[in-house]
């Protein structure tokens, strides 16, 4: 499957030492990389971390877009409610558990998308111009451990997420 990611354009689109934040399913050390199944899904995880909802904020941000390839058909979901696999940082320590059971028997996980508003990842269809796409929601996955076998290509270098989509992100601050 083709997966999106974002980056600061000073990096590669992986992380390549364990020197790394803690994440939903990731505790600090443990090298574990996010991806989404859309590019709207990447831009929202990004706004959701960098808490950013003001409009105007979007015209400073610089990322690069990645389109990546990864197998995901060993990737299993997570045994938890939806409302811990995209709740709020209170969440993360269930999420981290349940990830270093996964660590040790599969390369990677799949879930919901906790950036994501659920039907969100719809998309966009030409009929008579744009129009959304049906509903659907996003999903994330997430690969443990250095991937030197994963390839990925710029699908845009300098570029920001589109204003509408400020309205589709679960933000862990609502206003």
């Amino acid at each position: 499957m083709i997966a999106f990611r974002h980056a600061d354009p000073r990096f590669p689109f992986l992380w390549e030492n364990s020197v790394q934040p803690q994440g939903r399913w990731n505790a600090s050390g443990e090298l574990t990389h996010y991806f989404c199944d859309t590019p709207d899904g990447a831009w929202a995880e990004f706004l959701r971390q960098e808490e950013i909802h003001d409009p105007d904020d979007l015209k400073t941000i610089r990322r690069t877009l990645w389109a990546v390839e990864i197998d995901e058909q060993s990737f299993p979901q997570p045994d938890l409610p939806r409302e811990t696999m995209t709740g709020g940082g209170e969440t993360w320590a269930a999420c981290q558990r349940m990830a270093t059971v996964f660590r040790e028997n599969y390369p990677g996980m799949s879930a919901p998308s906790a950036a994501l508003r659920p039907g969100k990842a719809c998309g966009w269809r030409v009929r008579g111009g744009l129009v959304p796409g049906p509903d659907r929601d996003g999903r994330m996955i997430a690969v443990f451990g250095r991937r030197p076998d994963i390839t990925g290509w710029v699908a845009s270098l300098d570029g920001r997420p589109d204003e509408e989509l400020l309205a589709k992100v679960r933000h862990y601050d609502p206003r």
